[in-house]
Parts: structure tokens; C-alpha cells; sequence
């Protein structure tokens, strides 16, 4: 199998790893510092498109900060989280949320005066670096559209950053795609090991950096937590006694207003079949901070067979909490499936979208899980409802030996412990030139800090 072929690379994190990080930023002698060092500041044009993305663009955000040995200026297209950074977005980020093919279609017009838009603020900006995070179908056009303008008006090209390689392991050809990008990608920021290996295979720039959902560990419980086994407890006591409630599942419907509207409907029947076998249980339904989705959920729970517990996705500890409360969780396919890993919570990942986005998946897609736990691991460890088999009566089912059987929770729980292993962050002191020296603590080096050291210290090689 294809996958199984990447995936058996021998990962060692040492100083050798650190020496071959230092050759691949140092091919020569114009990194982002240097290219900023002569207007005494860095501009960074940073573009997110989803509720994940503005988690992870802030993360970046704050450590470019800590890390630059010059102050910081940023622009682009980002949500609440980057805005606390210090980002004025030219627009809501939700105006680019889309995600599918045909999905695309009803937003097309919107989505290319955004493009434009963001273009032009870009060629306004002067940036010394661009940074896209994941929104593959947003960032690549924002890319080589300012690649070939920049080329068109003789200026000089700022350095091109991707965070969160597109998914070329998954499809058909996808590797062979990889070469496309080097026309306006310089490099991207892996979030899975073996991703980073072969687009330097294909020519193509990488760094490992580790999975963004581990940062939300320090967050909620700070930097020691190598004892904790890389783990999230949350406080389930004080979420079930300030809601006085006993029985909980955790439901987590997405975070585009898309997917939403069309999952939601399912959890709500799911929940419904529930109640016969589990009349006590209480819904804790995780709202993602998109002001769509909020709008949305908080009418259609009204109508909901039982009674309910809103979540605001803001909050990482009222998150973990709820977690920790819940004996099971209900997910769209996607990063929460990571948020479940990190919280040893078991869960059941459903995934439904338009038919031709759906028809598209089943031609094209070259391996037979959707959720990442079971992809790295090459097991159906967690249950997956696709496509026309993501019915209630199927999620029910899958729910209910769930929250019965103790052998099948603890098989998820054993199978998380092997997924957080294989993504932590590079444990690596990062040196920063010749000129500047700096050690930062292993408890410092999150994905975060490891992918400000390449966006800052990464040196293109010139043609």
C-alpha cells in the first residue's frame, strides 16, 4: 500500500535532524530576517479561511513574535483568534469557508472578488513573507496569482509559505501534483511525518512540524505535561455540576456553515433514536466561533428532541471539560477527530457531502479511512459513517455499542496513545544563525515555534 510505503520511514529526532534542518535553511544567504533586516520590520501577509486555520495562523502569529529579532507587522484575511494577535482582517473569513466542488459553485462570484481583493492588499502590503494555512482551494489560487503579478510587474517576489500540506497521499496522482506547486510555493509546513520527505523528494521545500492540535495542551494545562503522557484531562465534575446534568455526549457538527446545515439535521435524529436506550443523556453540542454557524445552531437546537448544552468553540477548557464529561462524542470528519485523540474521548466520525463532491471522493481517493487517527494508523479504529451510509439509525448503532462496551472504548483510548506519539513537534534546540544564537526550551518548541523558525529563517535557494 502506498501509504504503508511513506509511512515507513525511520524518524529520529536528534541533532542530526537539526543539522539537516540548518542545511535546508541555509541554501543561501536571503532568508525572511534578512530580506526585512533593511526596513527595520517584518511584514507578514498571513491568509486563514476556516475556524482551524485562525487557530492555527494566531498560534504562528505569537511565535513570530516571540522569535523575530525584528518587530512584526501583519495584514490578511484571518478570524477572532488571529485578530487577537494584532491582525485587522480585510474581510470575514467565513465570506472564504467553502470546502467541496460543487459546493463552491452558489459562492463562485463572492470567491473571486475576495481573491481579487486580497490580491491587491497583498501588492499593497509589500509583505517580505506570505503565509497560507490549509484552505488549499483559497490559498493556492492567492498564491499563484501573486507569484505571476509580481513576476508581470518585475517586483520581487516575497517568500511563499503553505501551513498544512495538501493531502497529495490520499488521491490519485496526488504526488505527482507536488511539482505544481513550485511555480508559487517556496515552502510548506507538514503537520504529518512522512509529508515532509516526499515533497523534498518532489523538489518541493518541507519542514515537519509537528500536529497543531497538540499546542492545545499547554494551553489548558501548561508546559509540563511529559508526565501527563501528552493527555487533556478537563474538569468533568465541575461541567456536570454547574449544568446539573449526569449523562453526556459530546457533539461536535463542524465548523463551516456548510457542513453544518447538512450534518446537523443527522445528529439531531441520531440523538433522537439514543433516547430510548439512554433517556437521560444530555447533548453538549460544540458551537465553532464562526458567527454563521452560531446563528444557525442556536435556532435549530430549539426544535431538538432533548436537552442540550451549547459549547462555544472559543473556549479550549470548557471544551475539554465537556470532554472529560462525556462518555462518547459524535463528530464531523475533520480536526476535531485530533481534539478527540488528545482527550482519550471515543468517538464515531461521520461525513456526508453534495453527491458529486461525494462521487468525486469514492473515484479518486486512494485510501479507505477519512479520519486521520485511522489513517496513521492503517485500522479502523474509530467508526466512520460515509457518504450514503451516514444515516441516524447507522450513527446509533455505532454510538450505543460505543457506550456500552468498554473493550471498544478502551481499543480507542490504547490506539490514541500511538497517535500522539507519532505527531509531536521535532524536540530540538533551535539555533537561529551564525549571527544571532538563541536556545529554546523543549517545552517551547510547539509547531508554532518550529514553524516560525522556518518562516523566519527558511533561505530559498536562487535560481
Amino acid at each position: 500500500m502506498v501509504f504503508r510505503r511513506i509511512w515507513n520511514v525511520n524518524w529520529v529526532v536528534n541533532m542530526k535532524l537539526m543539522r539537516k534542518m540548518r542545511r535546508t535553511f541555509s541554501v543561501s544567504s536571503q532568508s525572511a530576517v534578512d530580506f526585512a533586516s533593511k526596513d527595520g520590520e517584518l511584514r507578514v501577509f498571513i491568509v486563514a479561511g476556516e475556524v482551524s486555520g485562525d487557530t492555527i495562523g494566531s498560534r504562528v502569529m505569537g511565535s513570530l513574535i516571540k522569535l523575530s529579532p525584528l518587530p512584526v507587522r501583519f495584514a490578511g484575511v484571518g478570524g477572532k483568534m488571529m485578530s487577537k494577535q494584532g491582525l485587522n482582517p480585510l474581510f470575514p473569513m467565513e465570506d472564504i469557508a467553502v470546502m467541496g466542488i460543487w459546493e463552491l459553485l452558489p459562492y463562485l462570484n463572492q470567491f473571486r472578488v475576495r481573491l481579487k481583493q486580497t490580491i491587491e492588499a497583498a501588492l499593497s502590503f509589500k509583505p517580505h513573507v506570505v503565509l497560507t494555512v490549509d484552505a488549499k482551494g483559497f490559498s493556492f489560487r492567492f498564491l499563484k496569482h501573486l507569484r505571476a503579478t509580481c513576476v508581470q510587474q518585475g517586483m520581487v517576489s516575497p517568500l511563499h509559505f503553505h501551513y498544512v500540506s495538501p493531502s497529495f497521499w490520499a488521491w490519485k496522482g496526488g504526488e505527482a501534483r507536488l511539482k505544481g506547486l513550485l511555480q508559487f510555493v517556496d515552502h510548506v509546513l507538514c503537520i504529518l511525518p512522512f509529508e515532509a520527505e516526499v515533497c523534498r523528494s518532489n523538489g518541493l521545500a518541507a519542514t515537519f512540524v509537528g500536529h497543531p492540535t497538540l499546542e492545545d495542551i499547554p494551553e489548558c494545562q501548561g508546559k509540563d505535561v511529559t508526565e501527563r503522557r501528552h493527555r487533556i484531562e478537563g474538569n468533568a465534575e465541575a461541567f456536570l455540576t454547574g449544568f446539573g446534568i449526569s449523562s453526556v455526549i459530546s457533539l461536535l457538527p463542524g465548523s463551516r456553515l456548510q457542513e453544518v446545515t447538512r450534518m446537523f439535521p443527522i445528529f439531531s435524529k441520531t440523538l433522537e433514536q439514543l433516547k430510548g436506550s439512554f433517556p437521560n443523556l444530555v447533548a453538549a453540542v460544540h458551537v465553532a466561533p464562526n458567527k454563521h454557524v452560531e446563528d444557525y445552531i442556536s435556532k435549530a437546537v430549539r426544535k431538538w428532541p432533548s436537552s442540550v448544552v451549547l459549547v462555544s468553540g472559543g473556549s479550549h477548557q470548557m471544551k475539554y471539560d465537556s470532554f472529560s464529561a462525556s462518555s462518547v462524542a459524535l463528530c464531523t470528519s475533520g480536526t476535531v477527530a485530533m481534539e478527540m485523540q488528545l482527550a482519550r474521548l471515543p468517538c464515531v466520525v461521520a461525513y456526508r457531502a453534495h453527491l458529486l463532491t461525494e462521487w468525486f471522493i469514492r473515484y479518486k481517493a486512494i485510501i479507505p479511512y477519512i479520519s486521520l487517527p485511522n489513517i496513521l494508523l492503517d485500522s479502523a479504529v474509530i467508526p466512520e459513517a460515509l457518504f450514503q451510509e451516514c444515516t441516524p439509525s447507522k450513527l446509533a448503532s455505532f454510538l450505543k455499542d460505543l457506550i456500552l462496551d468498554d473493550n471498544l472504548r478502551e481499543k480507542q483510548i490504547i490506539a490514541a496513545e500511538k497517535v500522539i506519539k507519532l505527531l509531536r513537534p521535532p524536540e530540538i534546540s533551535l539555533g537561529f544563525s551564525t549571527r544571532v544564537e538563541m536556545s529554546i526550551p523543549l517545552s517551547d518548541c510547539t509547531p508554532s515555534m518550529v514553524a516560525a523558525y522556518a518562516v523566519l529563517y527558511y533561505q530559498k535557494k536562487l535560481e
